[in-house]
This record gives C-alpha cells, structure tokens and sequence, in this order.
C-alpha cells in the first residue's frame, strides 16, 4: 500500500480536525490513514472532543488563533502535498482556515463536512455551516458529505439517485467543483446483493463506485478515513477519480477487518 513520490520524497499531509480520544475518528485516524499510504502525518486540533464508541459527550473547541499558531509553524517548515479538513466547529476557525490556504495556495484539499457525529452528537451550528459553504467549498478540490450531511447542506430529502444528483447540484451552485456523496446510507440492491454506491461527480460528470454492503456496527470514523485516504492519494499524484477508488477499497477493507471493539460503533482497522 505505501508509495513515495518519484522524487523520493514523502508527502506531507495535513489534517486540521477535531481530537477523538478513543482513536476511531477526527485527526488520529486521519494520520494513520496517511501513514497506511506511506505519507508523512501533521496535524492541528479544531477541538478537544469528549467521546468513545457509544456516542459524543461534549467538546472544548479551540480558539482560530490556537489553530492558526498550530499550523503556521507547519506550513513553514514543511511542503503540505493535500490538507484534509474535518471537524470545523466555529465560523472562527473556518474563517481562519480559508485565509491560510490562501495565503499558503496550499493544495489537493479536501473538506469532509463533518456536522453531527453517528450517534446523533451536533458539531457545528448552522451559522457555522453557512461560513463553511462560503469559504471552503469554493477552495476544496473535493467535498466529500454522506447523505445526512448532504440534506442538511442542501436542504434536500434524499432518498434515491436521483435526489443525489440533485443535491450534488445544488453544492456545486454553491462553490463546490467535485462532490464525493457517500450512498451507504441507502441499502440499495444490486443483483440480489446489497452493496453500497458512492456517487462522484467532478465538473458536474458523475463517476459510480460500488462496493459491498458490509452488515456491521464498524462504522466509527469511515467518513474521516474515507477523506483522509483521498487526501493522501492526491498527495501521491492521483487524480481524483483513481484517488476515490483506491481510498473505497481501502475503507471496505477496513469495514471488513474491523477489531470490533468497545460497546458501539467500534473504529475501523486502519
């Protein structure tokens, strides 16, 4: 699975997300996703979250001037190859965060648009949301929502392909050049078998990627790691298409591995 890049060099990758405690999501399963693809982790904390495999108790957010003083130093001293944003919790820090990645043309971005945690927890408000549409869509190589986080940008009810295309439309009106709408929310049947789709849709041109409908409470932190590993196969030089490909199998496999632990969703086997 690792790869360097021709000239030898390892990508660096950042992620700015919040901190799960329990290692199953937020920016610990976002190095080690960079890491299972060789490339070379950093990292700055949006929030301190409060939470395990049976839910979200709490968080402590960071101030946007405590996540810019943690990433500035990074951005100085090291060539960020793909920066991956989840947990942005405040119009602050997203704010913040859009000014870097203009200041620093930083690259290959992806913005997994992380609301509400799967066991129902809010992380950001809509105000919050509203600044994240309008300032990091219009940066973002790839906005990478599931279906509940695609209704709530969209307003949308979405239940079919057709409501997908849909919303991946109303996203693109407002900034966002390529959508990745993860289907595994809808059990869709194929052939008798259940399998779950991901719709792709760069410049408007949807791409379908299938895989298998894995019947499991191993879902803490795939959203996380699905971006992540996208994230990092930009930073090796795939395009975007072959990025998402390769970053699906890698999460099915962890689905399918997964070390089942704790008492709710366990984390995934990255």
């Amino acid at each position: 699975m690792k790869e360097v890049q021709k000239n030898g060099k390892q990508p660096v990758c950042l992620t700015i997300a919040g901190l799960d405690p329990s290692g199953g999501a937020g920016m610990i399963a976002d190095i080690k996703t960079f890491s299972a693809f060789g490339c070379f982790g950093a990292a700055a904390v949006s929030s301190i979250t409060f939470q395990n495999t049976t839910g979200v108790f709490g968080a402590v957010h960071q101030t946007a001037e405590s996540v810019r003083e943690q990433i500035q130093p990074v951005v100085e001293d090291y060539e960020i190859a793909a920066l991956k944003t989840g947990m942005l919790p405040t119009r602050e820090i997203i704010t913040e965060v859009a000014i870097i990645i203009r200041e620093r043309k930083l690259k290959n971005i992806v913005v997994d648009p992380v609301v509400r945690s799967t066991s129902g927890f809010d992380l950001i408000d809509d105000a919050a949301l509203k600044v994240l549409i309008e300032k990091l869509f219009p940066l973002a190589d790839l906005v990478t929502p599931n279906i509940p986080e695609a209704e709530r940008i969209t307003g949308i009810k979405i239940d079919s392909p057709e409501t997908i295309e849909a919303a991946a439309g109303i996203m693109r009106s407002m900034g966002a050049k390529n959508v990745l709408i993860k289907g595994g929310h809808l059990a869709e049947v194929k052939s008798e078998e259940r399998y779950a789709r991901d719709y792709l849709f760069v410049a408007g041109e949807l791409t379908t990627f299938d895989g298998e409908f894995i019947e499991t409470t191993a879902t803490h932190g795939t959203g996380c790691t699905l971006a992540a590993a996208v994230a990092a196969n930009l930073a090796l030089g795939n395009d975007l298409i072959k990025s998402v490909r390769i970053a699906k199998d890698f999460v099915n496999e962890a689905i399918r591995t997964a070390p089942h632990l704790g008492k709710g969703n366990s984390p995934i086997n990255i």
